[in-house]
């Protein structure tokens, strides 16, 4: 009913005047963005600044009423232009603004990170400063100048040798040099390391290497500095015998049956007149050695009668037996070659328990032809190996010319338990 009674007032729209600012104020200044009066005062300047004629509307108590529906198709077009160019604005607002604070949190954070990275920069001119301090004052006792440099030495020097840490037993040479604080430490922590791995090796060793080495330690006590060719056969091992039963005759071991053979080996025997050589064997037993020839016995000697053995000092593998003889139809001294000079004379000292009695002589060795006649091995170096008898009745042996160096390693090939 009110809708006609406007209608018939000649009136085509109304609206309350809250609603009607809220929507048009932005086509006013005065009104935009807030009105902060009364609502009907807002409208009424929103009106006059739109250019309403005094017939085309009417304020009434709570609303506006407009007479033509030009009036009001006109303000929504101005409404609708004056939209777009508020988006526009506010839009550009809202960049200006956007980038406004963009740049001030830019501001701010490159301002920390300057500031932290001036602080790194000062720790790092105070730590560096200190360590130049503590560099040039390391040799003297530690101060609150050189207390960092000196942890910092001996941490760095640790964490390298833990990286380095010798792997065998033999390595006796790449151990890392310690600074000077940490020379006492270093001898320490190289001793435990030793033991360490000196026990992992007991441990892993099997009998049959325990054997090796006892043998070897024996055959070092003996010819270790003394003769040439030793270096040569620390990594030789030792067998239990260079020759089997099967290749010993039968009559020979008919003869000896009593007796536990310990050792065997294919010998170069050298008669005592003339020094023909003819090839023998060299049989070991519990009690005596025995030089044999197919199935004849050419000489046994007791060890008991055994005075002494002698080898040069030279890179050559005559041995010669000196047997205690007061009769004259017994046969004199025993000179052989023998490739395997170390492992015979080993296995005999520990057999005949003769260890003292081997003698590493330099220069010529004179032996016992028969009682009261004696002969002379003379011992020499050469581009070629050989044994002849000289113009002067001598037995003369030539070696070859050795570059001797000292080997600290105990033959890798032999020992190859894990350390």
């Amino acid at each position: 009913m009110e809708h006609l009674r406007v209608r018939r007032a000649g009136f085509a729209y109304r609206r309350r005047y809250e609603l009607f600012l809220q929507r048009y104020k932005p086509l006013c200044p005065a009104t935009w963005p807030h009105w902060r009066g009364v609502a009907a005062e807002g409208v009424e300047v929103l009106v006059q600044h739109l250019g309403y004629l005094p017939d085309e509307y009417k304020m009434g108590r709570t609303k506006i009423f407009i007479r033509h529906p030009r009036t009001l198709f006109a303000t929504e077009d101005a409404f609708e232009v004056c939209k777009h160019k508020l988006g526009k604005g506010m839009k550009a607002k809202r960049n200006q603004e956007i980038l406004f604070i963009s740049t001030k949190i830019e501001t701010c954070w490159r301002g920390v990170q300057a500031r932290k990275e001036k602080e790194r920069r000062q720790w790092a001119v105070k730590v560096i400063k200190k360590f130049i301090k503590g560099y040039m004052t390391r040799g003297e006792a530690k101060t609150t100048d050189n207390s960092e440099y000196l942890a910092f030495v001996r941490q760095n020097y640790l964490n390298r040798l833990k990286d380095n840490l010798p792997k065998t037993v033999l390595d006796k040479i790449s151990w890392l040099t310690p600074p000077p604080v940490l020379t006492e430490a270093s001898a320490i922590l190289r001793q435990l390391h030793m033991r360490v791995m000196v026990t992992r090796y007991v441990r892993g060793i099997t009998a049959q290497q325990k054997a090796q080495l006892q043998l070897k330690g024996i055959t070092s006590v003996i010819f270790k500095d003394k003769k040439d060719s030793y270096p040569q056969s620390v990594s030789q091992p030792f067998v239990d015998t260079r020759i089997s039963e099967q290749d010993i005759n039968m009559k020979i071991l008919q003869i000896i049956r009593h007796e536990r053979i310990k050792y065997s080996v294919p010998v170069v025997k050298y008669d005592r007149n003339g020094f023909k050589p003819r090839p023998r064997q060299l049989i070991l037993t519990q009690t005596a050695a025995y030089v044999v020839d197919e199935a004849k016995i050419k000489q046994k000697v007791q060890y008991t009668t055994l005075k002494g053995v002698s080898v040069s000092t030279l890179s050559d593998s005559i041995i010669i037996f000196h047997i205690a003889s007061e009769d004259v139809k017994q046969k004199g001294d025993l000179v052989i070659q023998c490739d395997h000079l170390f492992e015979v004379l080993t296995k005999l000292s520990v057999v005949a328990n003769k260890q003292s009695a081997i003698n590493v002589v330099q220069g010529s060795i004179s032996f016992q032809i028969q009682a009261g006649k004696e002969g002379i091995v003379d011992f020499s170096s050469g581009q070629e190996s050989m044994v002849y008898k000289d113009k002067n009745g001598h037995l003369m042996v030539v070696s070859l010319r050795r570059l001797t160096k000292h080997i600290r390693t105990c033959g890798q090939h032999l020992y190859s338990a894990p350390v």
